[in-house]
């Protein structure tokens, strides 16, 4: 099964609904389009990769979209795309490649649910580990991957086209449950 076979009630499609006290009311987490790539690309270029040479093309990306062993997702809320997240499925782990949630729909729960919507997936697949990397100075980021059970397991100088280092993180879904959403 492709990982991204995940079924869910609205044919591959979460409807998230939010409180009253935030003014979006609705936001649909989906599987991503190929047209909808050079968006995500300028999305990483601006949020992720600020300060380095861009590596999440359109092009890339499009060729996550339609890897069978690839799911990536868009978040769409108020006609545009609040978040994106992309992650590739091996054979013993999972690898989150990126993840990201434009400024103003920050603190929503969107890259929770995003995040959610691939540890799901990764569960249907039968991978329960999952890895990731991000800047050692994205503190934010830190805090975020920490409170939804990843741990720490090391740091890589340079990773960063040589500019910045990496903090490597991962969850084990066999053992570790993350809390609640808030």
């Amino acid at each position: 099964m492709r990982p991204g076979g995940l079924s869910t009630r609205s044919g591959g499609q979460r409807r998230i609904a939010y409180g009253a006290d935030h003014p979006m009311t609705d936001c649909q987490i989906a599987l991503a389009h190929p047209n909808d790539a050079p968006r995500l690309a300028a999305m990483s270029r601006r949020l992720v990769e600020a300060g380095l040479e861009p590596c999440w093309t359109a092009g890339r990306i499009e060729r996550h979209v339609r890897h069978a062993d690839s799911v990536v997702l868009v978040a769409r809320a108020a006609g545009s795309i609040a978040g994106c997240a992309i992650m590739q499925f091996g054979d013993d782990a999972a690898h989150l490649n990126l993840l990201a949630v434009e400024p103003a729909w920050r603190r929503r729960g969107i890259g929770r649910r995003l995040l959610a919507w691939l540890e799901d997936t990764a569960r249907v697949a039968g991978t329960f580990t999952i890895r990731l990397e991000l800047r050692a100075s994205n503190e934010a980021g830190r805090a975020f991957y920490a409170a939804l059970g990843y741990r720490e397991v090391g740091a890589v100088r340079g990773y960063y086209q040589g500019i910045e280092d990496a903090l490597r993180m991962a969850r084990d879904l066999a053992v570790s449950a993350a809390p609640a959403a808030r």
